[in-house]
């Protein structure tokens, strides 16, 4: 009587639709020449082409203060803030990390464990906005189809706050 049961969920695992796909974003972060640094705080989500927020993936800003100051911040990354941050509760599991030093970071959603796997299927904005106390404000947009049905990559050049954002996406 057992077979049965197995065969049922081993059909409903073999039947799983393998849609999972890949995104990874390099984003450089610059090392500036100025009297007063502060490493930026950066918030990372994904847009619609009409800009509208679809899904925060990440938000780097000073985790460790006491009291969460580090949150009162947030609302200097002006973009993000109106459209997603204002109605999240931080920090948020999986999407909140401390701020990086200047350098290349990579972050790579693999397959199966993406939070866009959920995602309907169109084109969409990977969006990079960072603030910088004593500093400037900078966003990037980058284009990606999703799901994707070959390997695609796009960029944006920062100038000021941001260096180069590559973001790549394989099926």
């Amino acid at each position: 009587m057992r077979l049965p049961v197995y065969t049922a969920a081993l059909t409903g695992l073999l039947a799983t639709p393998a849609a999972a796909a890949d995104l990874e974003f390099s984003l450089e972060i610059p090392r500036l020449t100025v009297a007063e640094y502060h490493r930026p705080y950066v918030s990372v989500w994904v847009e619609t082409p009409d800009k509208t927020a679809v899904k925060t993936l990440a938000v780097w800003y000073d985790v460790k203060l006491k009291n969460q100051e580090g949150q009162k911040w947030l609302k200097d990354m002006r973009q993000w803030w109106r459209r997603a941050g204002r109605d999240m509760t931080l920090p948020a599991d999986g999407v909140s990390a401390a701020t990086r030093a200047p350098g290349k970071h990579q972050v790579v959603f693999k397959a199966g464990a993406s939070p866009l796997g959920a995602l309907p299927a169109g084109q969409y904005n990977l969006v990079v906005e960072a603030a910088r106390e004593v500093g400037g404000v900078e966003v990037l947009r980058a284009p990606f189809q999703w799901p994707p049905k070959t390997k695609a990559s796009s960029s944006a050049d920062g100038e000021t706050e941001l260096g180069a954002l590559a973001v790549t996406v394989r099926p």
